[in-house]
């Protein structure tokens, strides 16, 4: 099968390996992989901060970017394949332009969500010792609705246990811009986040969006905390 790679910003300018890892993962479980090198920003700052009009130009970028071909297109950031699902509504008043949308998001999936719905794989062969909290991010839980695809490549990872913690689905903080519009709030609800996963003492803790866990390790890092912080493709990796 061949297979769209939506690398995202974050990837392309702090979590290279994260792009890299999802790549040969998903080599490893038979697709071949293809990265139209039109693509861009998806956007999401600026649409977040409400610059519907000013982000219609980078966004009509990706849409032609991936109208290249009509392979399914994966990405291992979920916030952003939250706001590639929403290109529809914002090109609304512009009718050709959105069902163009339309069907880039129809194609558009989150890594997890791929490797389990689509290719129908939970044991990738992963192994690494230790006990490790999950944290499902917002945009995966609330806007994407997968919840239940990272649980279940984890549990098949040799050697890892996965530990619960209150409030397990309550928000990091980070929000994007809201981190920067709302810092003492955004600040305050990262700390009560890494108080819940501190008391159950993990190795890890383990996402599947880059920046809550940016978020929720420049957290633990300055509380000294030893819990390394891992996105779930590197977990997956792991042998």
């Amino acid at each position: 099968m061949k297979v769209n790679l939506f690398a995202t910003c974050l990837c392309d300018t702090v979590k290279a390996e994260v792009a890299k890892k999802s790549v040969l993962l998903l080599e490893q479980l038979g697709c071949e992989i293809v990265f139209p090198e039109q693509q861009g920003c998806c956007g999401q700052p600026s649409l977040n901060s409400g610059y519907i009009n000013d982000s219609k130009k980078g966004i009509k970028n990706l849409i032609m970017a991936f109208e290249a071909n009509d392979f399914p297109i994966v990405s291992p950031a979920g916030s952003c394949v939250a706001s590639i699902k929403r290109y529809p509504e914002y090109l609304a008043d512009e009718p050709e332009w959105a069902l163009r949308a339309q069907d880039i998001a129809d194609r558009f999936f989150e890594l997890t969500q791929f490797v389990v719905n689509q290719l129908g794989v939970t044991q990738v062969g992963a192994k690494l010792n230790g006990r490790a909290v999950y944290h499902p991010s917002c945009s995966l839980i609330r806007k994407l609705n997968v919840r239940e695809e990272p649980i279940k490549l984890l549990e098949h990872v040799e050697g890892l246990t996965l530990l619960p913690i209150n409030h397990q689905e309550t928000c990091c903080g980070f929000g994007g811009t809201f981190s920067v519009k709302m810092s003492e709030i955004s600040g305050e609800m990262v700390k009560e986040k890494v108080s819940h996963i501190s008391a159950v003492e993990p190795d890890y803790l383990i996402g599947a969006d880059i920046s809550c866990l940016i978020n929720i390790g420049g957290r633990i890092s300055r509380e000294g905390k030893p819990i390394k912080v891992l996105h779930i493709v590197d977990v997956l990796m792991s042998r």
